[in-house]
């Protein structure tokens, strides 16, 4: 059903990343959850790496993470 989901943890290790950017990410809408129960969360690993891939070039580029998020938004409406 849902084999492509990841939790926190997973992505932390896969994509050497901090739990806790993992979650700034999220409350900033960066990142979105697919499914949440109770305390876990789980997000759809295809759409992390992409979006993980965009966040970590354009900061490299200097871009600040609202303007990141207004890019994302526009890409997926």
């Amino acid at each position: 059903m849902h084999t492509n989901l990841i939790n926190i943890k997973d992505i932390s290790r896969k994509f050497n990343i901090t739990p806790y950017t993992i979650n700034h990410y999220t409350n900033l809408g960066l990142l979105k959850v697919v499914i949440k129960n109770k305390n876990k969360r789980l997000y759809n690993e295809p759409e992390v790496a992409y979006k993980l891939k965009i966040i970590s070039s354009l900061i490299a580029e200097g871009y600040p993470l609202q303007l990141i998020r207004k890019r994302l938004d526009s890409e997926v409406a």
